[in-house]
């Protein structure tokens, strides 16, 4: 019975020891960073030769909810080059929180891909992180002649850098796509 006793004891006490034992990091957890709530991407689109700047904005307050996003995509010239830049936003909060400068502060975790379509004729990066690679918060929209246009803009977190520029090569996982449908005059 002793004999009983003593083991219940030994393996009790093992148990504590081992269940508060210190863990690799000295017993705090690791840091968590947690993925950002976006719901806005707004684009500034200035003309390179000068000229009025338009904005394109998506707006999805609800994420896979049951309202659609609410999309605006103003006409652009053609044969024309626009510098453009990107606004993220989180307006679940009040006021909107400015998810932007968390980006660029984590270029080396995100990446703007950009497909187009129809009379677009380019849309590349002009901003870089810490190892040269594109980050796409600035780049340059090259439109062609008269006809209809398309801008799929995808925010990738953690992607592999460097990559071809598509969904498929950048890999990650996507914070928000934004796509946008257009005039070109």
């Amino acid at each position: 019975m002793k004999t009983i006793k003593y083991l219940s004891i030994l393996l009790t006490s093992g148990l504590l020891f081992f269940s508060c034992s210190d863990d690799d990091n000295g017993g705090n957890p690791a840091p968590v960073n947690e993925e950002e709530v976006i719901t806005t991407l707004n684009i500034t689109l200035t003309p390179s030769g000068g000229g009025t700047a338009v904005t394109f904005s998506y707006q999805d307050l609800d994420a896979d909810g049951p309202n659609p996003p609410v999309v605006s995509a103003p006409d652009l010239a053609g044969n024309t080059t626009y510098n453009a830049t990107i606004e993220v936003l989180n307006e679940t909060e009040s006021p909107a929180e400015d998810i932007t400068a968390e980006v660029q502060a984590e270029d080396d975790e995100h990446q703007f891909i950009f497909e187009i379509g129809g009379s677009v004729a380019s849309a590349t990066a002009t901003d870089t992180d810490g190892d040269g690679n594109p980050v796409g918060l600035s780049f340059d929209l090259v439109t062609n002649t008269a006809g209809a246009g398309t801008l799929t803009v995808t925010l990738r977190h953690e992607p592999t850098k460097p990559n071809d520029g598509t969904l498929t090569g950048a890999g990650g996982e996507t914070d928000i796509a934004a796509p946008f449908t257009f005039t070109i005059n």
